[in-house]
């Protein structure tokens, strides 16, 4: 229960830069009089403007700031619920908002509006509407609940019935399923870019693997074919310098047989001439004495001998000296064929050595694949915990939908409205007796009404006279009242009803009317009026506001 004590204001519309205060709980019934513009209706806009941030009249909020002081606006409201006392504070120029429980200043981090939620859903747990139709009941600007939407008209049963809560738990519901959502469509969008990213990697894998064990096989045989033959041109190689072994030798006996040969010729010239001599001379050149002839064949027939051996001796060395020739031609192939097969084995090891350098950079590169490959594992594990978190997500969403039906205007809320929905009509049926207005008044589960008479003559709302309308507001507001005593929920000791009497009442209607009030339990009532001189005996305390030097204050109680 909301047990409000006290409301006072200052530099508020009217009012002047000393506090006006009403005792709330002063006594049971209480009649607010005065002329129109003496204030009495700042009370009403006080109260809605401390506890919702907004009068109860449609004002703007410059308006409330009284014109002649023009600043330091404040509204304080002191009210108990349960063993917690409160105090509301909220001010214009300043702009303040506090919330003072238990004599500590309540934490306010976030923005004012999220601090006002805190008040209305945590602590007051009604709000403006629901609050004007329970705790406010004016001629002016209090709109009936049968002029209300049926929506409105539901917030209202459901913050008296105290099941808000269920409509607050579907927004939340609402919420999660958009969070779910966006998650399920990042999750999605996600997938599918992991998934042209696998595929992509792997077709470029399968490629590169493919190519790599081609060229790998190419360059391997390439590169053996390389060093076969550079082994076998070492191999000739070696052969070949076995071979050359013998080459110098060669060289020198041709040397030296040439030596020879020409010693050889020079001496068999020398033969020659001398047999020349003997054969063209037959004195001495020298003596000029003759030269026998005995002697001339003899030494002759000797030279001849000499020469020939001579003539052998060369001969055998020209054939000796072919052969050497021969045998060093040879050898100069050889070694030629040596110069060449060497340049070849430099060509050779330099082919071979850059197939094993491609085949090296093959192996970086299968190593690299090997880290695609990790890459390709690790984009399988995320897609994984993408197809477990979306079957989780699914799984939220199946649960959701068992809470959404629960929390849907026809489950839970339904369920409760239709348990206390005969109570309400009964009441109303109650309070539309004690007011002599005799109408078979019923409202469904969509707070829509069916009104007939007595002679099961169908009515409407609007069909009544103010009169006879203002007697179902009536009935309605206490019933509302009542309803949350019963449960507990939107309970408070005030109610405040503003020129209820000098408007659609009459003088049978006002007694009816003031019957209920004095039989209203723990209550505090305070009633606005201009009849003043009516209704002055029938209320257990007077209040009066008067205007003095342009200001509105309280001059009797």
């Amino acid at each position: 229960m909301i047990y409000f004590k006290k409301v006072r204001w200052k530099n508020f519309l009217s009012t002047g830069n000393q506090f006006t205060e009403v005792i709330l709980d002063r006594s049971k019934t209480t009649l607010i009089i005065g002329e129109n513009g003496a204030g009495k209706s700042t009370v009403l806009d006080a109260l809605c403007f401390g506890l919702f941030g907004k009068p109860y009249r449609p004002i703007k909020k410059a308006q409330l700031l009284n014109s002649i002081n023009s600043s330091g606006a404040e509204v304080e409201i002191e009210f108990r619920i349960g063993t917690n006392e409160f105090l509301v504070r909220r001010g214009i120029k300043p702009n303040n908002f506090e919330i003072i429980r238990n004599g500590e200043a309540m934490d306010q981090d976030a923005h004012s509006r999220d601090f006002q939620k805190v008040l209305e859903e945590q602590i007051l747990k009604l709000n403006y509407k629901t609050f004007t139709q329970v705790v406010i009941l004016g001629s002016s600007c209090f709109i009936p609940f049968m002029q209300l939407s049926t929506t409105h008209r539901r917030e209202v049963v459901e913050d008296i019935l105290d099941i808000k809560v269920f409509s607050l738990m579907n927004t939340l519901l609402k919420l999660k399923y958009k969070e779910i959502k966006a998650e399920s469509d990042d999750l999605k969008l996600e997938e599918s870019l992991y998934k042209s990213t696998l595929e992509i990697e792997q077709s470029h894998l399968e490629k590169v693997e493919q190519d790599a064990g081609k060229k790998i096989e190419s360059l391997t045989k390439e590169r053996d074919k390389y060093q076969a033959s550079k082994q076998e041109k070492q191999t000739r190689n070696l052969d070949i310098q076995a071979a050359l072994v013998n080459k110098t030798t060669v060289e020198n006996n041709t040397s030296k047989l040439k030596t020879l040969k020409t010693q050889i010729g020079t001496k068999k010239s020398e033969v020659d001439k001398q047999r020349e001599f003997f054969v063209k001379n037959d004195d001495c050149p020298v003596c000029e004495q003759p030269i026998k002839e005995s002697f001339k064949k003899l030494r002759n027939s000797e030279l001849l001998d000499q020469s020939q051996k001579y003539d052998n001796a060369m001969g055998e060395m020209e054939t000796e000296l072919k052969r050497l020739s021969s045998n060093l031609s040879e050898l100069n192939s050889l070694a030629s064929e040596m110069q060449h097969n060497n340049a070849e084995i430099n060509a050779l090891e330099n082919m071979a050595k850059k197939c094993q350098n491609d085949l090296d950079q093959l192996t970086k590169d299968k190593e690299q694949t090997d880290e695609q490959k990790e890459k390709i594992e690790g984009l399988k594990v995320n897609l994984q915990e993408i197809d477990l978190r979306m079957k989780e997500l699914k799984e939220e969403n199946f649960y959701l939908d068992i809470c959404k039906n629960l929390l849907h205007d026809t489950g839970i809320k339904s369920k409760i409205i239709k348990q206390y929905l005969p109570v309400m009509n009964q009441t109303i049926q109650k309070y539309l007796g004690i007011l002599d207005f005799y109408v078979n008044f019923h409202l469904n589960e969509q707070f829509e009404e069916t009104i007939k008479s007595r002679y099961r003559d169908d009515f409407s709302y609007a069909s009544f006279s103010e009169g006879e309308k203002m007697r179902i507001d009536l009935a309605l507001m206490f019933t509302w009242r009542e309803v949350a005593r019963l449960k507990n929920s939107t309970n408070t000791n005030l109610l405040i009803m503003d020129e209820v009497f000098d408007s659609s009442l009459d003088a049978s209607g006002t007694d009816d009317f003031l019957k209920i009030l004095n039989e209203l339990e723990s209550q505090n009532i305070f009633v606005i009026s201009h009849k003043g001189d009516v209704l002055f005996d029938k209320f257990h305390s007077i209040m009066k506001f008067e205007k003095q030097n342009n200001f509105s204050q309280i001059v009797e109680a």
